[in-house]
């Protein structure tokens, strides 16, 4: 019994004591670690530091070695595009003059060809479109057949064609070539005639041929009716303004 009331006499007196005493002799012995706790939820990411001071320059360690031989040149690459022209650059001066050429020779006009003609109609008409002048007045280098009434280039050239008809009706007539590079081709002309009394439908016309080209004068079938006869005459004429080049 003499053991508690023991204790209880160095309580009493220990709480009249300053507090660092009081800590010192009345302290409970400390407990045991408790078990570690279930693991937290992660927190918020944290915001971004500030940037860093730059890091000193490094030390190059290593010996730098010889430079190298120059390697073999590659493949050549496969070509561009094409690109845009560029602007037209500007005109160059004008170059001295060449010398003089060598004179040539005289030319003389009975060389060059002269194809002409020139006839009338006389008899009627046989039948068909084709407008016959079968008489001949000329017929230089015989390039018109009277019995076609078909003119036949032979040298090829520019020609003048033209003819005179008389008619006492309404008459529509036509001047028709036909060229192996163009085709047919037709130039028309007509004239009316209400009171019976003669009169002449002309035309005329300057045409490039070639070798084998033909013209002719046509008459329209219905408004074609032609004067024969004593009175007056029609004529279909042409000739070689110029040979081409």
């Amino acid at each position: 019994m003499g053991a508690p009331w023991g204790w209880l006499v160095v309580c009493v007196l220990a709480a009249s004591l300053p507090s660092a005493v009081t800590q010192d002799v009345c302290r409970a012995p400390d407990g045991r670690d408790g078990a570690a706790g279930i693991p937290g939820r992660p927190g918020r990411p944290g915001l971004k530091g500030e940037q860093g001071e730059p890091g000193a320059a490094g030390f190059r360690t290593g010996i730098r070695g010889l430079k190298g031989d120059q390697g073999e040149p590659g493949p050549p690459g496969k070509p561009g595009n094409m690109g845009y022209p560029g602007p037209s650059g500007a005109p160059g001066l004008a170059g001295p003059p060449g010398f003089r050429g060598v004179k040539g020779n005289p030319g003389n006009i009975r060389d060059q060809p002269r194809p002409a003609f020139s006839a009338v109609r006389r008899s009627p008409p046989v039948g068909g479109n084709v407008v016959i002048f079968d008489t001949v007045i000329t017929n230089q280098e015989g390039p018109y057949q009277n019995h076609s009434g078909r003119f036949v280039c032979a040298v090829p050239g520019y020609y003048y064609f033209t003819f005179q008809v008389v008619s006492k009706w309404d008459i529509c007539l036509s001047i028709v070539s036909s060229a192996r590079s163009l085709g047919q081709r037709s130039l028309g002309f007509c004239d009316a005639n209400s009171r019976g009394l003669f009169q002449v439908v002309s035309g005329g016309t300057v045409l490039q041929l070639q070798r084998g080209d033909q013209v002719w004068i046509e008459r329209d079938p219905i408004k074609g009716r032609i004067y024969q006869g004593p009175e007056a005459d029609s004529v279909f004429s042409g000739f070689l303004i110029f040979p081409s080049t």
